[in-house]
C-alpha cells in the first residue's frame, strides 16, 4: 500500500525474487516505479525473525566459527551460532538469508 495516498499496489513476485520470504504485512519497502508501471522493489537490509527450530547446544562446541542449522518462522534455512535457541529473535540479512547478530528487543 501507497504510505501517502493508502493506495493498493500489486507486485509480481518475480520483480521482488528471492527476498519474496521475507515480505510480510506491515514490512516497508522502496518501489521504484515508471509511469506506473513498477520496475524494482527493495526490502530493508535486515529483518527480525524467530529461531523455530535449531539444534541443541553441543557442550565444548563454543569454538570462534562454528555454526549450527536453524529454521526460521519463515521457513527459510540459515547458520546461526551455537549459543541462539529455539524462540530467539536474530537479525537476519535479506540479501543472503545470512545471521547478523540476536535481535536486540
Amino acid at each position: 500500500m501507497e504510505t501517502e495516498t493508502y493506495e493498493q499496489i500489486t507486485l509480481d513476485r518475480k520483480l521482488v525474487g528471492d527476498q519474496a520470504v521475507f515480505l510480510r504485512d506491515g514490512v516497508m519497502v522502496t518501489v521504484l516505479s515508471h509511469e506506473g508501471e513498477a520496475l524494482t522493489v527493495a526490502l530493508a537490509e535486515t529483518v527480525v525473525l524467530e529461531v523455530t527450530e535449531t539444534e541443541a547446544v553441543i557442550k565444548g562446541q563454543t569454538a570462534a566459527g562454528s555454526f549450527k542449522p536453524a529454521i526460521l518462522e519463515n521457513g527459510v534455512r540459515t547458520m546461526v551460532p551455537p549459543h541462539i535457541e529455539t524462540g530467539t529473535r536474530v537479525v537476519i540479512a535479506t540479501a543472503d538469508s545470512a545471521y547478523r547478530e540476536r535481535a536486540r528487543d
